[in-house]
């Protein structure tokens, strides 16, 4: 989270591309899916402790964020363990990052930050943010975070098979990959 960047042609500067995703994507594949949740508790706490606490709401939406993308891609690879399905869950998770988010974006985040702001702020500017700036966002974000974690985690995947870390790991054959 600390090394992050936005996307230059997105109307919203207040969200930004980071690949804090790609360690709670492994903690999450290899031993749970709790795991990954913990570690998406442990990436916002740390990120709040040494940048402070200055927007919870950015932080409760990063939160859920992690879990929209990560959950479905744990869910998908874990049960089939082949590299096909890795890339038909991260598929599945930026599909559920883009929709959960532009949804709860719409009703609850973006109410929150007007109303904590004080601004006035009406639902079709909201929409508008949203189908401009955040439904494109999480859809950039999604895919380039899987297209970097897919390359990391099949390089990884011969240490983490012999030093049997986590879940059990199948390797994918010719045909499944």
């Amino acid at each position: 989270m600390f090394i992050s960047f936005p996307i230059p042609f997105l109307p919203a500067n207040f969200l930004s591309l980071d690949f804090s995703e790609i360690p709670v994507l492994l903690a999450a594949i290899l031993f749970s899916p709790v795991a990954g949740i913990a570690v998406a508790g442990v990436k916002i706490a740390l990120y709040t402790l040494f940048m402070g606490a200055g927007d919870p709401i950015g932080m409760v939406t990063n939160f859920m964020a992690s879990l929209a993308f990560v959950l479905p891609i744990a869910y998908i690879y874990r049960r089939f363990r082949t590299t096909k399905s890795l890339v038909l869950g991260i598929g599945v998770g930026t599909v559920s990052l883009t929709v959960i988010l532009s949804v709860l974006n719409y009703f609850i985040f973006l109410p929150a930050y007007v109303w904590l702001v004080g601004m006035d702020l009406s639902s079709g500017m909201m929409l508008t943010m949203v189908l401009g700036g955040i439904l494109p966002f999480n859809l950039i974000k999604g895919i380039v975070v899987g297209a970097v974690f897919v390359p990391v985690f099949l390089k990884l995947y011969p240490l983490l098979k012999k030093q049997r870390v986590g879940a059990t790991l199948k390797k994918p054959t010719v045909h499944e990959q």
